[in-house]
């Protein structure tokens, strides 16, 4: 999965989830650190990348619907110390189900994963 990691997100996840065979570049690599969330989203969706995140303004379905863009990865951990965030990604991407995810909106919490699939085109 092409995957591309928020600047609130750490930087150090980036190894393990290559180890993986993920192919993942940071905010910080290409120096949006510090930019609005737009030159962010920009650059992820010009790579072809889903954004791995905290940032809760990409939540917003009617904004960044299923299937309107690369895919957003969203971390909701009650306390998202840099481990916690690495272990929790790094244990979540390690499912098969992951390379599917590309054009989705994931929420990883705790306990959970959901998934929200892009709709179903309508048939005519």
């Amino acid at each position: 999965m092409r995957l591309k990691l928020d600047e609130n997100i750490p930087a150090t996840l980036a190894a393990p989830l290559r180890a993986l065979g993920h192919d993942v570049d940071t905010s910080i690599d290409e120096g949006l650190l510090g930019e609005k969330d737009e030159a962010v989203w920009t650059a992820s969706q010009q790579s072809q990348r889903a954004l791995i995140t905290q940032d809760l303004d990409f939540s917003d379905a009617r904004k960044f619907a299923p299937g309107s863009h690369h895919g957003i990865i969203l971390v909701r951990l009650f306390a998202p110390s840099r481990q916690a965030i690495i272990d929790r990604v790094v244990q979540t991407l390690s499912l098969a189900a992951a390379d599917e995810w590309s054009r989705c909106v994931v929420v990883i919490s705790e306990k959970k994963v959901r998934i929200r699939l892009p709709s179903p085109p309508e048939s005519t």
